[in-house]
């Protein structure tokens, strides 16, 4: 995870519309590049064996490119997409966010179900979609482990893994081999259309360096021809041969502006791509053929933990000073409509060292705003239905802001809830205090922040939340 995604919203998730979207996951955050979080700051990277993992080279196609045909989220336009590799003899690996699935726009089980029937991968892409390198240590492993058992308690094999935001570190991808993935996609390591990518290597290798972060161009995006498809190909074909994963979010007309392109061009790339393979010249496999390995036991991750006793500030790190590579730790970057966000952290903070700077430029609709990373309760507050919450935060800013609000249903889906009145730019620290309406039924955890909604600079720290009761 743009107009586009926010979610660590989707798009990795799309956000839109003039009325308040679904959060869809794990909080908007606009984030196309690898190595970029929701704050844009740079994760690491770390070299690895493949024989670290016990896995044995799997056997290929006599081509000596490979090209991966992937497709982020679970959006339910991507049957699309199915269909039209159905036709052709293609088969690609569908990373899905299980939170998501049966919600509005997104595939359901049967979907799922057929998809795999027809020889396509499904994998994993955590419950809510976040930023994994922001969250704590059980949280991550959550996200992680338990999107995996979902999708194998529905029968699918599971052994390969995409980063949502293609963000991870180290230790993230300790976490990834844990839960028993065999493999787990980066992007933006290896070159794409953009000039800047030029001197990365054409492909990956085959096996690749580190099957924990295996290397892929830029997410496939609006901006792409289809010379720029063919030319991904191509290039690797040129330079030796490798492996080429594309990553698809959105195949349709009129839907996220940015990671998305028409069924019109992936049916012409699609069919180009099967006459090369008719031809010899690639080959076209799901990232398990590529991998190899067998499939490892199902691992659960940690319970979620108990909310805590009533009178306790509920907010998680609420003076932002646990940071995670320049990233305050449990906090995530939200926003949804046309706008630019720039996220900072900056000293020092209304109590202690740092507090978390939003600047918007650009805005034409909707807004941007600072919240808890929308996960399965490790960083986010439950919440119980039918409680009214209290909520306090510090500021200064030189627009109007509010409270904006969302709750988290059924299995890890995040909607919009509610906002509370605008209050006045300040240019000193002020803080707001505002209480919630009681929490809907059948919600079990909240997520809020102090939005902007035109350009301007809002600058946030010292949140705290109360649970007040029924």
């Amino acid at each position: 995870m743009s107009t586009t995604s926010q979610q660590r919203g989707t798009s990795e998730s799309s956000r839109g519309g003039p009325t308040r979207p679904t959060a869809n996951g794990a909080g908007p955050g606009r984030l196309l590049r690898k190595r970029w979080t929701a704050f844009g700051s740079s994760t690491l990277l770390v070299a690895g064996l493949l024989a670290a993992v016990g896995f044995a080279a799997p056997a290929h196609a006599a081509a000596n490119t490979v090209v991966s045909l992937t497709f982020d989220d679970g959006n339910a336009d991507q049957l699309t997409a199915e269909a039209t590799m159905k036709s052709l003899g293609l088969s690609g690996t569908f990373f899905i966010t299980t939170g998501w699935i049966g919600q509005p726009t997104y595939l359901t089980t049967a979907n799922l179900q057929q998809i795999a029937a027809d020889g396509n991968e499904i994998g994993g892409h955590t419950v809510t979609h976040p930023d994994l390198v922001s969250l704590t240590a059980a949280e991550s492993t959550r996200q992680i482990c338990d999107g995996r058992v979902a999708l194998m308690n529905m029968g699918f094999k599971v052994t390969s893994f995409a980063y949502p935001f293609a963000s991870e570190d180290p230790a993230t991808e300790a976490l990834v081999k844990q839960c028993g993935f065999n493999s787990a996609r980066g992007l933006g390591d290896t070159s794409s259309p953009d000039p800047s990518t030029a001197t990365l290597p054409a492909a990956d290798t085959i096996p690749p360096a580190n099957p924990y972060i295996t290397a892929a161009p830029d997410e496939v995006d609006s901006t792409w021809t289809l010379q720029n498809l063919e030319d991904q190909v191509t290039h690797a074909q040129s330079a030796g041969g490798g492996w080429v994963q594309l990553t698809f979010h959105h195949i349709a007309v009129g839907t996220d502006p940015t990671l998305t392109i028409t069924p019109t061009l992936f049916s012409q790339f699609a069919t180009w791509l099967a006459q090369q393979k008719t031809a010899g010249t690639v080959a076209v496999q799901t990232v398990d053929q590529v991998i190899g390995g067998t499939q490892q036991p199902a691992v659960q991750g940690p319970a979620v933990p108990p909310p805590p006793p009533l009178g306790t500030n509920l907010i998680q790190n609420p003076s932002l000073e646990t940071l995670v590579n320049t990233i305050p730790q449990c906090w995530a970057a939200g926003g949804y409509g046309t706008n630019t966000p720039a996220f900072s952290v900056v000293t020092p903070g209304h109590t202690g060292t740092n507090a978390e700077q939003l600047t918007v430029t650009g805005a034409v609709s909707g807004d941007a705003k600072l919240l808890p990373a929308l996960d399965l309760g490790g960083c986010s507050p439950t919440g119980i239905p039918g409680h009214t919450y209290q909520l306090k935060a510090w500021y200064k800013s030189t627009a109007a802001t509010q409270f904006e609000l969302y709750y988290r249903i059924g299995n890890g889906y995040w909607t919009y809830w509610t906002a509370s009145p605008l209050v006045a730019a300040a240019a000193n620290w002020t803080q707001t205090t505002w209480t919630t309406p009681p929490l809907p039924a059948g919600a079990s955890g909240i997520s809020w922040g102090l939005n902007i909604q035109t350009n301007g600079t809002i600058t946030t720290d010292d949140y705290e939340m109360y649970d007040n009761g029924a």
